[in-house]
């Protein structure tokens, strides 16, 4: 798994962009929390398809950017989360054990 950082509103706005012309995957992560720990290993552990591109956010350090993407996003504030953007748009989000690489996959039309 190869995470880029996600930490400003500018790196955000070029991942919309981005899901343009393939799906982008944020997932949203606390340090302090071992569910969301678990479901990041869980995350690394399993094959992660070349089609998409992951971020990870860390809701401690960027708590502003991460309620902005769920407002903007139209979905709820959840962590540990996982939210696939395609065109602009979620198409899926899910949170704590719900955080699959295989329903990550399936919803990004991969498939």
């Amino acid at each position: 798994m190869n995470w880029i950082d996600l930490t400003s509103e500018e790196e955000y706005r070029l991942i919309k962009e981005k899901s343009n012309k393939r799906p982008q995957v944020i997932f949203k992560h606390s340090t302090r929390c071992s569910i969301s720990s678990m479901a990041k290993h869980r995350l690394e552990k399993a094959f992660a398809p070349g089609e998409m591109d992951f971020y990870h956010l860390d809701i401690l350090k960027h708590r502003n950017l991460s309620n902005q993407i769920a407002s903007d996003l139209e979905v709820w504030h959840e962590s540990p989360q996982i939210i696939v953007i395609k065109n602009e748009v979620s198409v899926y989000d899910e949170s704590h054990s719900g955080i699959r690489m295989e329903y990550i996959t399936e919803h990004a039309e991969l498939n």
